[in-house]
């Protein structure tokens, strides 16, 4: 599908139709492919006098296959966090490319930041004055995107960090489900090492973005200040991966108690119930001569005997508190 924005009396107009070969309004300043079809990408090729570039060249991960320039054209591929709260989030590739002060866009992906942009620059249309302020505010929005994303995490860790740290007494009453503690552990460090990734591929966009000299001293200072948020937010996210490795160590590690706690009890167990178990079996054996075996108490001196063999090491263990 292919959608144009363009500017109109100060206005920024969204329209989604086929563009009719060679047609395309003069002020057009972004062009969006999302999931376009091999005519639709012919189609802004012959317009634009560009090859974009297909979905398998835009997975490659060499910075020369992501980063370069066609002709006239800069040619920019990031990886962008997609679907951050699913159980799959996923670092999709992304493509800007800037040609005759025009932003193109191509993505098989509806990332969350693309959508948040479009309704800003209805509020706000100068942030689509140009392709390069297009493409200065989908990264912009990329970057805050990946702030929220990342706090939203960060609370999800304390919270569960909270919950895995609380006193034994309240883990009886409460319970602790540490299969599922894992599992979120485990979704928040996919998500801080996605994060790290589409960080990275900002970083490098942007460094590419700015060492080109056609680039407005404005623009280059929005650049500046995008860098040194997207260093910030890298170093949030080192902290958080750093916070999921501890808490993923002292989980299992707590893990290994409750099974140690567990085997333990057992071993008691086994220990306390032996001697009346040595008691039973010397009274069940089957010898003419027992010297209790035709006394009239002797059945419940044996049943006393075995009571006590088995309370006095339970009552030893509680002392030495070994349970």
């Amino acid at each position: 599908m292919i959608t144009l924005y363009h500017l109109d009396q100060g206005r920024v107009i969204s329209s989604s139709a086929a563009v009719a070969a060679g047609v395309l309004p003069e002020s057009t300043v972004w062009i969006d492919l999302f999931n376009p079809e091999h005519g639709e990408e012919r189609a802004i090729e012959a317009l634009l006098g560009i090859d974009i570039p297909t979905r398998d060249e835009m997975q490659e991960i060499e910075a020369s296959s992501r980063l370069y320039v066609d002709d006239d054209a800069l040619v920019m591929t990031m990886a962008v966090l997609n679907k951050p709260t699913s159980d799959e989030p996923e670092a999709a590739s992304v493509t800007f490319i800037l040609v005759k002060n025009r932003l193109l866009t191509v993505r098989y992906v509806d990332p969350l930041p693309f959508g948040l942009f479009t309704q800003r620059i209805h509020k706000q249309p100068f942030l689509a004055a140009s392709g390069e302020q297009a493409l200065l505010g989908l990264l912009e929005q990329i970057a805050g995107s990946l702030a929220d994303i990342l706090e939203a995490a960060t609370a999800d860790l304390e919270g569960l960090s909270n919950a895995i740290f609380t006193s034994s007494e309240t883990k009886r009453i409460q319970g602790t489900d540490y299969q599922e503690a894992l599992r979120r552990i485990g979704h928040v460090g996919d998500i801080a090492t996605k994060a790290k990734g589409s960080l990275l591929n900002l970083t490098r966009l942007l460094l590419f973005l700015a060492a080109q000299a056609e680039a407005e001293k404005e623009a280059k200072g929005r650049m500046k200040t995008l860098m040194q948020d997207a260093n910030s937010i890298d170093e949030h996210a080192r902290f958080l991966s750093a916070k999921v490795s501890f808490l993923l160590d002292a989980t299992l590690g707590l893990i290994n108690l409750e099974q140690n706690n567990i085997i333990k009890m057992f071993s008691v167990a086994a220990v306390a119930f032996l001697p009346p178990t040595l008691i039973a079996s010397i009274y069940g054996m089957n010898f003419r001569v027992l010297p209790e075996l035709s006394w009239h108490y002797g059945y419940p001196l044996a049943l006393l005997l075995m009571v006590l063999s088995a309370v006095i090491p339970f009552w030893y263990f509680r002392a030495k508190k070994w349970l």
